[in-house]
């Protein structure tokens, strides 16, 4: 197995190291433009194998040659957030690298599965994949692992319960109109609407939504970036050993829910076959408007980026 990571920046070096250390690749390559960054941190994460007895090897590259023939390529590149900027203001910045990106990668490795991590998170997917040329089995979005790790944390410190009990779902767009479900959240199979009043409940929604934001204010001059890797490498391990975990990404749709092309957070099933299948889950009235409301605004993100790109 060999994974390529494409950004040499916070959530780029962290997913590579988590993925050497866990041993999900023979061999991890992480490429960025500058010279000597990503050659410095693969050589400090390789140094690091023996202590977490991984016989992972660690390459920092410029170039994408030496790519060549990865089975899973994760795009991180691109501009982080700032306090006061949405994702969405990142749009016309970030195309230009993911396209970048997208178009270098698929020269050398065509067979590979591409999970793009850069915001604003279903743009870019929806463009890394017209720019691939893939079908949507093999190009799909990290976002809704992340969205739903921040609202079980929040659900977790809420009851001070173990979050290994708690499961939950976020459908939608990653942004502020993420659609969180508490009727399909569980603790230890208890629904949590019977053990968080409804006013909680909402407030806990809300954070989840915001939840990037909130790091971005604390950081003031990056964004998250150890729950986003953490998250990308769950959607790795669930490929590389056929997991096939049920696990919400961002994925084109063509049909489910009642939309057609358009990218947006789902449950899947992620196996060896890359997204295997989405699941199709019975909303009531408001969960579908609240999805409604989210899929308009990533698909009016799409189309004026689409836009701006062929414009320039």
């Amino acid at each position: 197995m060999k994974i390529t990571v494409i950004g040499g920046g916070h959530v780029g070096a962290t997913c590579a190291q988590l993925i050497a250390n866990a041993e999900l690749a023979k061999d991890v390559y992480l490429v960025d433009i500058i010279d000597g960054i990503p050659q410095g941190k693969a050589l400090d994460m390789y140094e690091s194998m023996p202590v977490n007895e991984s016989d992972t090897r660690i390459y920092g590259v410029n170039s994408y040659e030496e790519t060549k023939d990865s089975d899973i390529v994760v795009i991180t590149a691109g501009l982080a957030r700032k306090p006061g900027m949405s994702r969405d203001d990142l749009v016309i910045k970030n195309a230009n690298i993911v396209k970048s990106c997208a178009e270098s990668a698929i020269k050398y490795s065509p067979e590979a599965y591409y999970i793009i991590v850069s915001n604003p998170l279903d743009v870019m997917t929806y463009l890394a994949l017209k720019v691939t040329g893939l079908p949507k089995h093999k190009v799909f979005g990290m976002a809704g692992i992340l969205d739903t790790a921040r609202y079980r944390s929040f659900i977790s410190m809420e009851l001070g319960v173990s979050m290994q009990d708690i499961q939950g779902l976020i459908l939608g767009g990653h942004g502020d109109t993420m659609v969180p479900l508490p009727r399909f959240t569980t603790v230890a199979g208890i629904p949590v609407n019977d053990l968080i009043p409804k006013e909680r409940m909402d407030a806990i929604c809300a954070r989840a939504a915001g939840g990037g934001g909130e790091i971005v204010k604390y950081l003031k001059t990056g964004s998250a970036y150890y729950a986003p890797a953490s998250a990308v490498v769950q959607m790795i391990e669930s490929i590389v050993r056929d997991q096939k975990r049920i696990l919400p990404c961002s994925v084109l749709l063509e049909g489910e829910y009642g939309y057609d092309d358009v990218l947006v957070g789902v449950p899947v099933v992620l196996g060896k076959g890359g997204v295997e299948k989405v699941i199709e889950l019975k909303l009531n009235d408001d969960e579908k408007a609240a999805l409604n409301t989210s899929v308009d605004h990533v698909r009016t993100t799409i189309a004026d980026a689409m836009e701006m790109i062929k414009n320039q």
